[in-house]
């Protein structure tokens, strides 16, 4: 939500002028069902479709120990057969509607959409809550869970196994992270993956695919009259599990004691690559310090008008690419980040000399407050933009309720994000680029011999 490109000062300051005035146009409004299934309604009448959306308040970090990848195999299995729906018919009955349909899992949540034409909403919350209570899983070898399980195992090999940078991203992600319950990634690990089994799977869908753990988000050309009618109608009938899912395994992520360097090579590399991975913060943990964080990042090292891109890229001529930016979208702390590659002839050790000069001297010198007032508006901007999408829209309300967030949440950032000072933005990438804090160091390199 936060980067996207924009256009220039004008079109800035028209979009933030007006940005309160219309905020009535799409606000949202909430409700819940008797059986505890969260409603939210953004309204769109730009045209007669629909974006909708049920998020399960699961992800990775809720998998028991040994368990990995489970969250993300059973985003799989909602796809394949139900009670009343056979191989494949799910995403058949979606399209010869005219719709598109997918899912995706995190860490923190697993979401479920469709866009169609108004007229389909009811047909969608119908196949939802088909699934979401009748979901078929069984030990049958050519059943869906075993045969999706050998298709997640084949994903991991072709999107991590196959991939250097992604490989190198999870060794040092799983040190970042160490004995935190985001140290394996979503996907999992392919030993723990293959030994998973239809009764894992039966006993995950049991405790969190239930009304009161899921958001229903529907954005679009309806009213929320509309939208309630039809979510008595489909999602109102099913009870709630009653089991507890407010236990999540969500916890503070400790700071690093000690600074480590990671090297990958491999053949398919063709472009070194030097990054650092510090401890950040998130939304969730610490607001103020995450929009903070957000503004000097983007002075720092947000775009081509930056002070580490105009330096290192533009002047100096070390490296064609550097930017710095933190992962503060998550429930518990994730990294900030500063990569750069190196211009061709440039070691990586010259390279990081040059980036950690020029971050210590900018650092010391600070920021001015004409470059914080243009970082600031290019965010806010960005989100009031995302407004113009009802999918995007869908999308930041549904993950910010399930991170534990608030509807106010996303209508105040724009405010709160221009509210940040120059030095707060100053103050937040110091703390966390300090010379007292420990970092993960991670170079990117062809095989030795490979040009």
């Amino acid at each position: 939500m936060k980067r996207i490109l924009t256009g220039g000062l004008f079109a800035l300051s028209a979009v933030l002028s007006t940005a309160s005035a219309d905020d009535t146009d799409w606000a949202p409004t909430i409700f819940s069902l008797d059986n505890g299934m969260e409603v939210v309604v953004v309204p769109d009448h730009r045209a007669p479709v629909v974006t909708h959306m049920v998020w399960y308040k699961v992800g990775a970090v809720d998998e028991a120990p040994g368990k990995s990848g489970l969250a993300h195999l059973f985003e799989h299995i909602m796809f394949k057969e139900t009670d009343d729906l056979g191989p494949g018919e799910f995403d058949d009955i979606v399209s010869r509607n005219g719709g598109v349909n997918n899912a995706f899992t995190s860490w923190d949540y697993t979401a479920y959409f469709e866009r169609v034409a108004k007229q389909h909403l009811g047909t969608m919350m119908a196949l939802e809550a088909e699934r979401m209570t009748d979901l078929i899983i069984n030990d049958d070898p050519e059943g869906p869970f075993i045969s999706e399980r050998d298709v997640v195992k084949e994903e991991r090999r072709q999107r991590i196994d196959n991939n250097p940078g992604v490989i190198l991203q999870e060794m040092v992600l799983s040190e970042l992270w160490k004995g935190h319950p985001y140290e394996i990634t979503v996907i999992g690990k392919m030993d723990e993956v293959a030994a998973l089994t239809p009764e894992d799977g039966m006993a995950f869908y049991k405790e969190y695919y239930s009304p009161e753990n899921a958001i229903l988000v529907v954005a679009g050309d309806v009213t929320p009259e509309e939208v309630r009618v039809l979510a008595e109608e489909h999602y109102g009938r099913i009870k709630p599990t009653g089991t507890a899912h407010g236990n999540r395994k969500w916890e503070s992520v400790p700071l690093l004691t000690e600074t480590k360097e990671l090297e990958y090579s491999d053949p398919k590399v063709r472009q070194p690559s030097w990054s650092r991975y510090y401890n950040g913060t998130s939304e969730s943990r610490d607001r103020e310090f995450s929009y903070a964080l957000d503004v000097g990042l983007e002075v720092l090292g947000g775009g081509m008008t930056s002070r580490l891109y105009q330096s290192l890229v533009e002047e100096q001529n070390v490296a064609i690419n550097v930017n710095t930016f933190a992962w503060t979208t998550l429930h518990d702390e994730g990294p900030a980040v500063i990569s750069a590659s190196p211009a061709p002839g440039v070691s990586l050790e010259d390279l990081e000399m040059a980036v950690m000069t020029d971050l210590e001297a900018v650092l010391t010198e600070g920021f001015t407050d004409e470059e914080v007032e243009r970082a600031r508006n290019k965010l806010a901007a960005s989100a009031i933009y995302a407004r113009d999408s009802q999918s995007n829209m869908a999308n930041v309300f549904g993950s910010t309720l399930a991170l534990g967030g608030t509807v106010d949440d996303v209508l105040d950032y724009p405010d709160n994000i221009r509210a940040v000072t120059t030095e707060e933005a100053l103050a937040a990438v110091r703390k966390v680029f300090g010379p007292d804090r420990h970092y993960i160091e991670a170079h990117l390199l062809p095989a030795e011999g490979d040009s």
